[in-house]
């Protein structure tokens, strides 16, 4: 191979960059059922400089909540895909595609509460992908093989209705 960079795997579909940005933002955003966080946690302490628009909370501290913080993290989700398709490599991305596969399967097994209909379409837009790989050369097909498994194991049980309390 020569010194050139693969760029092979950016044309095999733009569905990723325009859907998963969305999708990926609803299944990390906080669940709407989890406590507010304490008073201290919500404003920034005497002196303390705010954080930088865009800026995501530390491990274990929440966002503010409402529709002016989904579409912030729809954003910054936007802006983590245009940065892997645009300067990124097909290493990168899988990964990428990997934690959004996480993400899914979570969802659905129910260890994680996230919003259904967001899980089953990043899980159909990457199922898709990983689906394609198989059309170019390299190793990608191989490498997501249980990925794969994964997410049409998640697309069955997210297309499932959920029992809720009124249909007992």
């Amino acid at each position: 191979m020569s010194g050139r960079r693969r760029l092979d795997w950016l044309g095999l579909t733009p569905e990723p960059e325009r859907e998963l940005p969305v999708a990926v933002a609803a299944l990390r955003a906080p669940s709407p059922a989890s406590p507010p966080p304490p008073p201290e946690a919500q404003a920034p302490a005497p002196g303390a400089r705010a954080p930088a628009p865009g800026a995501r909370a530390p491990a274990g501290e929440t966002p503010a909540a409402g529709p002016a913080a989904a579409a912030e993290l729809a954003a910054a989700e936007r802006r983590r895909v245009e940065r892997l398709v645009l300067r990124g490599s097909r290493h990168g991305w899988l990964r990428y595609l990997a934690e959004v596969t996480e993400l899914v399967t979570s969802v659905a097994e129910g260890s994680r509460p996230g919003d259904r209909a967001a899980a089953l379409l990043a899980a159909e837009v990457v199922l898709d992908h990983h689906r394609m790989l198989i059309g170019l050369p390299g190793t990608g097909y191989g490498r997501t093989a249980e990925d794969r498994t994964a997410l049409e194991s998640a697309v069955r049980v997210l297309r499932t209705p959920t029992r809720t309390g009124d249909s007992r």
